[in-house]
């Protein structure tokens, strides 16, 4: 075995060995010199020099990390994928295209060559700026929540977003047209777009609207959104819709509410369109979600929809915001596997 070491120490090509659980057991010199890190194993993150504070694996932009998604889609692949990445390495970004093939019960990575490509480093560019668009991990002094945002491609195109207004906590949850690209580039006009100083929902959906007719863009294009402020000295949640599919969800001790409002997405389809406000009372230690239709609408080998009913199940089970985010993850990764559509969802402490 250390010879084989040895050889693979002093070879220019880079390598690196994964097993299943996305433990790194083996870097090369090339790998980690690539990389500029200094271990030879350990988790992802180790390997790759990323400069996360999160927990490898279990942090928000883990969605986003190249060389977990790559072993992962090898791993449900009989161990082969392939694939042109770019990373942050020590010294500046490094776009190569690797190789994964089985080894036995491990997964074998190996770096065909390495080149530069200007779009590589755009994508990664905007996914960096993307990631910056999502609302900070922790609450401040408004209402706790807590939220996922898994994309299905390198850039998506929901946006959860939770501010404050007069003291009082917003919660904003959009899902654009399309992916990819253009599905990015759409998510950031809305969230330049949105009004934060606005405390009606309504009339911050409205003004949206307006400055999206200004873009001029056709029918395919579009928005859905759902925006609520929770209203403490009062205990009520005012709300309004824009064409979302997914409604939003209250639990309270008499169960779950569905809350759904008909109105049309913001788009060139009505443009004139009136948003409205409404508002629903709660109770302290209730709990309030909002999701995007790729978690409800995520199938499963059999086409299987993941439907509202295993959301509100889920939902039923968890006592904070907290925990109903973690069993959805991990109730979703159980049931799909693989999405074919960003998977976002919000839930407030109330």
């Amino acid at each position: 075995m250390n010879l084989y070491r040895e050889v693979l120490d002093n070879i220019p090509t880079a390598a690196i060995v994964v097993d299943k659980n996305m433990k790194v057991r083996y870097t090369n010199r090339a790998f980690r010199e690539c990389f500029r890190a200094a271990r030879n194993r350990g988790t992802l993150k180790d390997a790759t020099g990323c400069t996360s504070g999160e927990v490898c694996g279990e942090g928000v932009r883990c969605a986003y990390c190249p060389m977990r998604s790559l072993f992962s889609d090898a791993m449900k692949n009989g161990g082969r994928a392939l694939r042109k990445l770019i990373m942050r390495g020590g010294e500046g970004d490094i776009s190569f295209r690797i190789r994964v093939t089985p080894l036995g019960k491990y997964y074998l990575g190996v770096v065909d060559d390495a080149y530069a490509t200007e779009i590589a480093r755009e994508m990664y560019s905007a996914q960096d700026i993307q990631q910056r668009l999502l609302p900070p991990a922790r609450s401040g002094t408004g209402a706790h929540y807590s939220f996922m945002y898994i994309p299905c491609r390198e850039i998506g195109g929901d946006l959860p977003d939770v501010y404050e207004v007069g003291g009082e906590t917003m919660g904003f949850l959009a899902d654009v047209s399309g992916k990819g690209i253009s599905a990015g580039m759409l998510s950031a006009f809305v969230k330049a777009g949105l009004d934060k100083s606005e405390p009606s929902p309504a009339k911050a959906l409205g003004g949206l609207n307006a400055k999206f007719q200004e873009l001029n863009l056709d029918e395919r294009s579009y928005v859905t959104a759902a925006a609520v402020r929770i209203d403490r000295e009062r205990r009520e949640i005012v709300y309004s819709v824009a064409g979302h599919n997914a409604p939003m969800l209250l639990k309270s001790a008499l169960g779950i509410d569905e809350i759904v409002m008909n109105s049309p997405p913001i788009s060139g389809w009505i443009p004139d369109f009136t948003y409205s406000d409404r508002a629903i009372g709660y109770g302290k230690g209730d709990i309030l979600v909002l999701l995007t239709d790729g978690v409800t609408e995520s199938r499963n080998a059999a086409g299987e929809q993941f439907g509202i009913e295993r959301v509100e199940d889920v939902l039923r089970r968890s006592e904070s915001a907290e925990r109903f985010i973690e069993r959805l993850k991990a109730a979703l990764k159980e049931f799909c596997g693989t999405f074919d559509d960003d998977l976002t969802a919000i839930a407030f402490d109330l």
